[in-house]
C-alpha cells in the first residue's frame, strides 16, 4: 500500500424518513435563531411550507436561487440576508440552491444548514463555483463547507424520474473522479465504490417505481458517499469540462454531467488501470462503455447536442479546458479533448482501446 494522507472532513449529518422535522433543533444546534431559507422559483412552495414549520426561526425566504450560482443572484441574497436579520442559512433543494447557500458563507460566514433533495452531492463539499460575465470559476475553502446537511428520502420521492438520473450519474461522476484523483486514498475510494454499487442499484428501480422509499433512501446515501469524496479530494477533468459546458456555454449542470461521465471515464480509463478496476467490473469491465450503457438503460441522456451545444462550440471548449493545467491520470491535448467532446456531443457508446486511442460507436 502507497504512502497516503487523509483528513476527515467536518459536518453533522441527519439521515431519515422524516428528518426534515428536526430542522428548528438544528438551526438551534447551530447556536443560531433566524435563518435566511433558500430554494429555486420551482421549489418556492416547498419552502413556504418550511417557513411555516419554522415559525420565528425562519427569518424570511429568498427563492431566486439559479443554475451556476450568478453572482448578481447572490449579491440580492446578500441584500435580503441583511435585511431580514438572519444570523444563519437554510438551503433547501438541489445543487442550485445549496450553490447559494455557500455563496453567501463565502461572503459573510454565516453557518449553513442544508435539506438536500437531489442527488447532486455538493452539500458536502467545501467547492463553490461562480458564474460571472459568462465565466464559471471556481475556489475551495473549508468555510465553504455546510455545517449541517439533512437528508430526508422523503423530500425525494416526488423528484421527477429524469432529473433523479441526471442526478444520480452526476454524484456517480464524483466517485469515479474521486478514484484517480492525485490525493486519493483508501478511505476515499472506500466511499467512492461504496456510493457507485448503492446508486447503480437504486436508479433502475426508481425509473420503473418512483415512489419507492428503500431506493430513494439507498440513492441519498450513495450520493452522501459520493459527494464526501468530491469535497476530499482533487478533481480532474470531467469536472472541468463540465464547468466550462455550464459556464461558459449554459448547458443544464446535472445533464452536462451525465453525459460526460462515460466519455470522461473512457478517456481515463486505461490510464488508470489499477484505480478504476473494481469500478469498471461493477459495469461489465468497460467502464467508459458500461456507463453509457448503464445510462442509455435507465433512460439519461446521452448527447450534448440535445442541450443546445453545437459542433462549432467544441473548439472554443477545449480552449477553454486547455487554459489552466489540472491533475488529470491521462494527458491533455486539443486533438483529445476534440475527440472526447465530439463523441459526448452526438452521444456516440466511447470504445477505449489505449490512452492514445479513444473511439467512438454506436450501441449494437
Amino acid at each position: 500500500m502507497r504512502a497516503f494522507r487523509y483528513q476527515g472532513t467536518p459536518g453533522r449529518v441527519v439521515f431519515g424518513a422524516g428528518a426534515i422535522g428536526e430542522a428548528g433543533a438544528e438551526v438551534e444546534a447551530l447556536g443560531r435563531s433566524r435563518a435566511l431559507l433558500l430554494s429555486t422559483p420551482a421549489q418556492a412552495a416547498d419552502l413556504a411550507a418550511l417557513a411555516r414549520r419554522l415559525g420565528p426561526r425562519a427569518a424570511g425566504c429568498f427563492t431566486a436561487a439559479a443554475m451556476h450560482t450568478p453572482t448578481q443572484v447572490t449579491e440580492a441574497a446578500m441584500a435580503a440576508y441583511d435585511q431580514s436579520g438572519a444570523d444563519c442559512v437554510l438551503a433547501l433543494g438541489g445543487g442550485s440552491t445549496i450553490g447559494l447557500g455557500k455563496a453567501i458563507a463565502w461572503r459573510n460566514d454565516a453557518p449553513q444548514l442544508v435539506i438536500a433533495t437531489t442527488y447532486a452531492g455538493s452539500e458536502v463539499t467545501d467547492i463553490l463555483g461562480q458564474t460571472e460575465d459568462g465565466v464559471k470559476t471556481t475556489l475551495r475553502d473549508p468555510r465553504i463547507r455546510p455545517e449541517t446537511v439533512i437528508y430526508d428520502p422523503e423530500l425525494t420521492l416526488g423528484l421527477p424520474v429524469a432529473m433523479s438520473v441526471a442526478s444520480g450519474l452526476n454524484a456517480m461522476a464524483h466517485a469515479i473522479e474521486g478514484l484517480y484523483a492525485p490525493d486519493a486514498n483508501p478511505v476515499t475510494s472506500l466511499m467512492a465504490l461504496e456510493g457507485l454499487r448503492a446508486l447503480k442499484v437504486a436508479l433502475p428501480v426508481i425509473t420503473t417505481a418512483p415512489h419507492d422509499l428503500a431506493a430513494r433512501s439507498r440513492a441519498l446515501y450513495g450520493s452522501w458517499l459520493c459527494g464526501t469524496v468530491l469535497g476530499s479530494v482533487a478533481m480532474s477533468l470531467h469536472h472541468k469540462l463540465c464547468h466550462v459546458l455550464g459556464g461558459s456555454f449554459g448547458l443544464p449542470h446535472a445533464e452536462t454531467h451525465a453525459i460526460l461521465l462515460p466519455h470522461s471515464a473512457g478517456f481515463n480509463a486505461a490510464a488508470a488501470t489499477g484505480q478504476l478496476a473494481e469500478a469498471a467490473q461493477l459495469f461489465g469491465g468497460d467502464l467508459g462503455g458500461g456507463l453509457w450503457d448503464f445510462a442509455a438503460d435507465i433512460g439519461a441522456p446521452l448527447a450534448l447536442a440535445d442541450l443546445g451545444l453545437a459542433e462549432t462550440d467544441v473548439p472554443r471548449a477545449v480552449e477553454i479546458a486547455l487554459a489552466k493545467p489540472y491533475p488529470n491520470p491521462r494527458a491533455l491535448t486539443p486533438a483529445g479533448l476534440n475527440d472526447l467532446l465530439r463523441g459526448a456531443l452526438a452521444g456516440t457508446r466511447p470504445v477505449a482501446t489505449d490512452p492514445g486511442d479513444i473511439r467512438c460507436s454506436t450501441r449494437a
